[in-house]
């Protein structure tokens, strides 16, 4: 006979694992910001930079800003780690996701 499910354990392992996964993610943007410099600016200019960001439609400039992070981060790998060790972005970017145009200009 099976052994009945205990749900709140369950719920509880899953909260924690959600709570870990936001914790290394709000560590990752942070990291992200002072890697690529915009730790400069002052949180105003920052987040009216991130809502421009994502406001902004034109496919063109998303792509632009796409590759201009893949250049920064495949630069910065080069720089850190042995060619047998470079894994530039870890995990991959999810589309307009705040890693996808990091790299970017700012400017629209």
């Amino acid at each position: 006979m099976r052994k009945p499910r205990d749900f709140d354990t369950e719920l509880r392992e899953l909260e924690e694992k959600a709570r870990e996964l936001k914790t290394r993610k709000v560590q990752q943007l942070g990291e992200l910001v002072i890697a690529t410099g915009v730790d400069q600016l002052s949180t105003d200019e920052l987040a009216g930079a991130l809502v421009a960001i994502t406001e902004t439609k034109d496919t063109a400039k998303r792509e632009a800003w796409a590759k201009r992070g893949v250049m920064f981060f495949e630069s910065r790998s080069r720089r850190i780690a042995p060619a047998s060790q470079r894994n530039p972005r870890g995990a991959p970017a999810q589309p307009g996701s705040p890693q996808s145009p990091a790299g970017g200009t700012g400017s629209q």
